[in-house]
């Protein structure tokens, strides 16, 4: 799962930033309206958790864009503005949830759990295919109730197939969720994960698409 964070204050957005990333989400950050409606051009993002107070273009201005231009990517704002006028201004305005700072990050990443789960369609916490069970929140795999060693890479390919079954997904698009700006991508890392799932969970779990990308089937 690939996030936005759009944050001007270096404190916040650095405590953010890491403790997202040890909870195995892949999160890029700018600090600006301008540079966050860049990043939204890429079109990469599950989610943007979004402060108000931005410099160069106000918050609230860079989701009434998002939403007019029909995207409907789960956006969950993070700011200082705590009354009950600018909660109702930032839902009516397209958010779909908000977090008053100061925030406890176990709780921002059980909010960003619950808006994907949302929007994949499921109420369930557990994400499961056939024997194979994941735990986003422990970051907990199981195969037939036996416990996995799966490495964060192999979660994170993993989940994202899992979070749209049947569905193909290249290895362009598996990149996309497993690494951000800063982070080097091997060529054939992708392959190389896949390869170690296959092992872990049997030579026909994942399919090859030939020439497409891989997909786990509906079970």
């Amino acid at each position: 799962m690939r996030l936005l964070l759009v944050e001007d204050d270096a404190m916040i957005g650095e405590s953010v930033r890491l403790g997202l990333r040890r909870g195995g989400f892949t999160l890029d950050w700018v600090r600006d309206g301008r540079a966050a409606e860049l990043a939204l051009a890429n079109d990469v993002y599950d989610l943007m958790l979004l402060d108000l107070g931005l410099p160069k273009k106000d918050g609230l201005e860079v989701l009434k864009n998002l939403r007019r231009q029909g995207n409907r990517m789960p956006v969950l704002i993070l700011t200082a503005r705590d009354s009950v006028g600018d909660r109702i201004t930032g839902l009516d305005s397209g958010a779909d949830d908000y977090l008053v700072k100061p925030f406890d990050l176990d709780e921002l990443s059980a909010r960003i759990r619950a808006l994907m789960r949302r929007q994949a369609g499921r109420a369930e916490t557990l994400m499961q295919c056939g024997d194979v069970t994941l735990n986003p929140a422990t970051r907990e795999a199981t195969l037939g109730g036996r416990e996995l060693a799966l490495s964060a890479r192999e979660f994170a390919v993993l989940a994202a197939l899992l979070d749209r079954p049947g569905a193909v997904l290249s290895r362009e698009q598996l990149e996309e969720k497993i690494y951000g700006w800063d982070e080097e991508v091997e060529s054939n890392a992708v392959e190389v994960y896949v390869h170690g799932l296959r092992k872990k969970l049997g030579a026909d779990f994942i399919k090859n698409i030939r020439g497409v990308g891989y997909m786990v089937p509906r079970r």
